[in-house]
């Protein structure tokens, strides 16, 4: 048997990333009858206001004693106050736009937001991954011996040799699989129209087993297989991989065929 070297090159096929759009943010409408009832409330509690001072400035005219009084209290009982509250209050009852004063760096606000944009972020990454695909049905026979040899190997097969050509004998690849298994595969790259027949499959099992003292015999096409070519399969323990299946083994999505 003649180990080779199966870098060969082939097609692929690639997925073109989409970017999702972000929802667009409707602001609230302008109300003029809001805007009115507002200025109207400021502009009553401005005319209170000079009513009271006004009345202030009377009474301590005529008794500016008790007015002095009241006012020395008033202000003794406002530092008080101030000085009872407790610190970091403002950061509980302010404003809890980020930037403003009293607010609080841990707060559930900052963290929500986070949460959504890093979750935004992961979504247009997964959306813009490229995938490729090999285009096994575009390969001749020896790429695509090599193609598979090269699929076990990246899965843990180790010495593995293509030795596929006039005199195999029914193996195109022999491997031996990561729990020391010996590996026996068939390449059939066929049309899709073109299903593997029972005599392809009797043909790999009177060899696979006696010859090439296989522990997992499998048949590897980019086709499907006849129902026949299914029964005698499964009588003689062969695994059966369609193209279907072996594009899922090589994306990833599938197991590989000793697994």
């Amino acid at each position: 048997m003649k180990k080779t070297i199966f870098a060969q090159p082939w097609r692929a096929l690639m997925v073109t990333p989409i970017r999702r759009p972000r929802p667009a943010t409707r602001r609230p409408a302008f109300s003029l009858r809001q805007l009115t009832l507002c200025f109207g409330l400021i502009a009553i509690g401005i005319v209170g206001i000079g009513l009271m001072l006004r009345t202030g400035l009377d009474s301590a005219a005529r008794h500016p004693v008790a007015s002095l009084v009241v006012v020395t209290a008033v202000a003794a009982l406002v530092v008080r106050i101030a000085r009872s509250r407790p610190r970091g209050s403002a950061s509980r009852g302010g404003d809890p736009r980020p930037g403003a004063p009293g607010f609080a760096e841990e707060s559930p606000l900052v963290e929500v937001e986070n949460t959504e944009e890093a979750e935004e972020t992961e979504a247009v990454e997964a959306a813009e991954e490229t995938v490729y695909v090999a285009d096994y049905a575009a390969m001749d026979a020896d790429e695509f011996e090599n193609a598979v040899a090269a699929l076990c190997e990246r899965d843990g097969c180790v010495d593995v040799e293509v030795v596929g050509g006039a005199n195999d004998l029914g193996a195109d690849i022999v491997a031996t699989t990561s729990d020391g298994r010996t590996l026996v595969v068939q390449c059939k790259r066929y049309a899709e129209s073109h299903k593997v027949g029972s005599q392809d499959l009797q043909r790999f099992g009177g060899t696979c087993y006696t010859v090439h003292g296989a522990d997992i015999a499998a048949l590897v096409t980019t086709s499907t297989f006849t129902d026949p070519a299914i029964e005698y399969a499964e009588q003689c323990g062969i695994l059966c991989f369609t193209g279907t299946e072996l594009t899922a083994w090589a994306t990833g999505t599938g197991l590989a065929p000793w697994e």
